[in-house]
């Protein structure tokens, strides 16, 4: 299609941050596009049309897909942006809370997926852009849970890609570094804290805090999705900034050794652990 006319593009979790810089960016760029938001919003927004959309309930998104086509009688584009953060320790987390993240950031993906693939099948073609993060490429100590479901989408889209590719559709992922967005916005902390983890998990935020202040813009991730979007033989994944890059590349290339040390030093863990005494010394030392 033409600049002037790219198809009809469907943008969760629109609202703000990079949902928002996304479907800016692609109506600029020719598409018609509907962004959707957990709470109603303002009807139109700089040419996006947005709708109320809750990914964790099946109806909802079924209901935002048949509301979409029959307006625009199609769906070319789908990205699925939509997710929530979590801060914490993987134990401090219960296993109620773990199943809402994933219901969001995993399952929520794939409602949307499997809601808007039969669309495209009837189209003979479509592309599906899922947001993962770099943190779906390296560990994160405190982001344990959310470094998960970021692993999950880059398993879920690789495969699924191999999948449909025959009927015209793609699944590509963008993987953006640290993003200048709400900090406070999207993130949750763990339900059940323990006090064994409360200083290096306040050194995790301090370090989160300082990623989110000194990352990119949204619109570079954006930019990244508009490109992902119209290539016409696209990567199986973009990354989105310098230090996304950057860290792609250390994954890839650098020993496993050396990447966990730099890890460590980055997040203001100890290089070097004193191991506990074990039970036999602690006997010893009380004769």
């Amino acid at each position: 299609m033409s600049k002037t006319k790219r198809g009809v593009a469907l943008v969760t979790g629109a609202s703000s941050g990079i949902g928002l810089a996304t479907a800016r960016a692609l109506r600029r760029d020719g598409y018609q596009v509907f962004g959707t938001s957990r709470k109603p919003a303002a009807n139109t927004s700089d040419g996006v049309t947005m709708l109320v959309c809750d990914v964790t309930d099946d109806s909802s998104v079924q209901a935002l897909v048949d509301h979409v086509v029959s307006r625009a009688a199609r769906i070319d584009l789908l990205v699925n942006n939509a997710g929530i953060g979590l801060l914490g320790g993987a134990e401090e987390s219960s296993a109620v809370q773990a199943k809402a993240l994933f219901e969001v950031n995993v399952f929520g993906v794939m409602r949307l997926t499997n809601a808007v693939l039969p669309v495209m099948r009837r189209q003979r073609g479509g592309r599906i852009v899922n947001l993962s993060s770099v943190l779906g490429l390296i560990p994160a100590p405190y982001s344990a849970l959310y470094a998960s479901t970021k692993h999950a989408i880059e398993g879920y889209s690789e495969s699924l890609d191999h999948e449909v590719r025959t009927q015209g559709i793609r699944i590509v992922l963008v993987e953006p570094g640290g993003t200048r967005t709400s900090f406070e916005e999207n993130l949750t902390r763990a339900d059940r804290p323990l006090a064994v983890y409360d200083a290096a998990r306040a050194d995790a935020e301090k370090v989160m805090r300082e990623i989110v202040e000194t990352g990119d813009a949204p619109e570079v991730v954006a930019d990244m999705v508009v490109k992902a979007a119209n290539a016409a033989t696209p990567r199986r994944r973009y990354t989105a900034g310098k230090v996304a890059r950057q860290v792609s590349l250390m994954r890839r290339f650098l020993p496993e050794s050396f990447v966990d040390k730099g890890l460590r030093k980055y997040n203001k863990l100890p290089l070097k652990l004193t191991p506990p005494a074990s039970s036999t010394s602690v006997a010893h030392q009380a004769t």
